[in-house]
């Protein structure tokens, strides 16, 4: 049950950072948020939950401003920002709300969602108390840029403490929403180090969010880490894909003549990996990139290095792909990676390179079969758990036509074993029953019978040529 304050405040909330961390005049906050926006580029992204980061406008807002602008095309669609954030000036134990009624900017005030406050309040762990948010700005300087980005829509703001991630999970799955509601976790990355410093923080936080590991974030790392935790463990459960659309600090944006103690920023976008997409443009730099490393291979016998920095950031997040090649409708190679384990685009230059030259199932690719190839990229969701106690049971999991699969099992002489098929191989095997057992024999393992402690996962593909 929630705890409620003694003095519970019925009123709005009134902005208490106002004339410092962004301009007071609205006319004058308007049009920072705009020249921001402005200078944002916009990236291709639908998120279902972002992170944003929460110091004064001149360093932080840009960041911001790239993280929002897609959400543009959604004013009107988003009609409800559920937003969690660390507190900074009063501690909290696990989850705090307030009692107002609205919150307060000079862009106008934002009522509170009464649905989703009263399902927050309900929720364990959770303590209603105005006093930690009276003067807590890691909420209160999101809502203008939201504001101006979505118009009109309630909030339902929650201050995290010490939760788990878990719990975070716990209290995010009741409060997520369908297609009109927006998650925000707002938080900062590393604080007060050098500049260099921070990049090497900032940049293993990047890895951290973008491969949904919530335990490979560290506790100086993101102020919000504990928001930011949990949502990458509901990303992992519900297969979300994180795409950093950011990433700097108040070195890069407050001039370089403050670099000795800076705070580091990145703006990510989650996305279900069922529908997100890369831009057309970058799809087409990734397929032609994998040619120009199979050209470069049969005229110089290796691999050319990517400059992997110098791409988009979507073509820079961590990503596992796999690389297919067919030659008149025929399979000539296929290679790839199950895990992301480096940026997008060296993952394809190498699984394009082994695919063309170092599938053991086929010779190296010659000169004269380049012009009738046809490659296509697939890059892969995270793998997701498939529970199965046989082999019965593991057919009536799967979903034809949709799921990639990968099997795990220990062969009869203890090996073990890994077979992986991807989506389209349903187009060739439509039953379930043969799905399975040419994905066991790929394995190595059996075809008859269900090897005792196997292992599914299920995965999701945007695949193109």
């Amino acid at each position: 049950m929630s705890e409620v304050s003694l003095t519970p405040a019925r009123d709005a909330r009134r902005p208490a950072l106002a004339g410092a961390f962004y301009p007071a005049d609205a006319g004058a906050l308007r049009a920072m948020i705009g020249g921001f926006l402005d200078q944002a580029p916009l990236h291709a992204s639908e998120p279902k939950a972002i992170v944003s980061p929460h110091a004064g406008y001149i360093y932080s807002g840009p960041i911001a401003a790239t993280t929002l602008k897609p959400l543009i095309g959604r004013a009107g669609k988003i009609r409800r920002v559920v937003m969690f954030g660390p507190p900074h000036r009063m501690p909290v134990r696990r989850f705090c709300v307030p009692s107002v009624r609205a919150f307060a900017t000079p862009l106008g005030e934002v009522p509170l969602d009464p649905e989703f406050m009263a399902l927050a309040r309900a929720h364990p762990g959770v303590v209603v108390d105005d006093a930690p948010h009276a003067q807590e700005h890691c909420l209160e300087v999101q809502l203008p840029m939201l504001q101006q980005v979505l118009g009109e829509f309630t909030l339902v703001p929650v201050l995290v403490g010490g939760a788990s991630a878990s719990e975070v999970d716990a209290l995010l799955a009741r409060l997520w929403g369908g297609e009109e509601t927006l998650i925000v976790i707002s938080s900062d990355l590393s604080h007060y180090h050098d500049y260099d410093k921070t990049r090497a923080l900032d940049e293993s936080a990047r890895r951290a969010v973008e491969t949904l590991r919530p335990d490979q974030l560290g506790e100086e790392q993101a102020c919000g880490r504990h928001g930011l935790r949990g949502l990458l463990a509901r990303a992992a459960s519900l297969d979300l894909r994180a795409t950093t659309l950011d990433l700097r600090n108040s070195g890069d944006t407050a001039g370089k003549g403050q670099r000795d103690r800076v705070v580091g920023y990145g703006g990510w976008s989650f996305e279900y990996a069922a529908t997100a997409r890369l831009s057309e443009p970058e799809r087409a730099q990734l397929a032609e990139l994998a040619r120009k490393v199979i050209s470069v291979g049969i005229s110089h016998g290796r691999a050319p290095t990517v400059n992997w920095a110098s791409f988009t950031r979507p073509l820079q997040a961590m990503r596992a792909t796999f690389v297919t090649l067919t030659l008149d409708g025929r399979l000539r190679g296929c290679i790839g990676s199950v895990l992301p384990h480096e940026p997008l685009v060296v993952d394809v230059a190498a699984n394009a390179y082994k695919a063309a030259f170092q599938d053991p199932r086929f010779k190296p690719l010659t000169q004269a079969e380049v012009a009738r190839l046809e490659v296509s990229v697939s890059i892969l969701s995270h793998p997701r758990p498939i529970e199965a106690d046989s082999e019965a049971q593991a057919i009536d999991s799967l979903r034809p036509e949709v799921d990639g699969v990968i099997l795990e099992a220990r062969d009869r002489q203890g090996q073990t074993r890994r077979g992986l098929f991807l989506p389209h191989v349903w187009h060739e095997l439509p039953d379930p029953k043969q799905f399975m057992r040419h994905l066991k024999a790929k394995a190595g393992l059996s075809a008859e019978g269900w090897p005792a402690g196997a292992r599914l996962w299920r995965y999701r593909t945007e695949t193109f040529h």
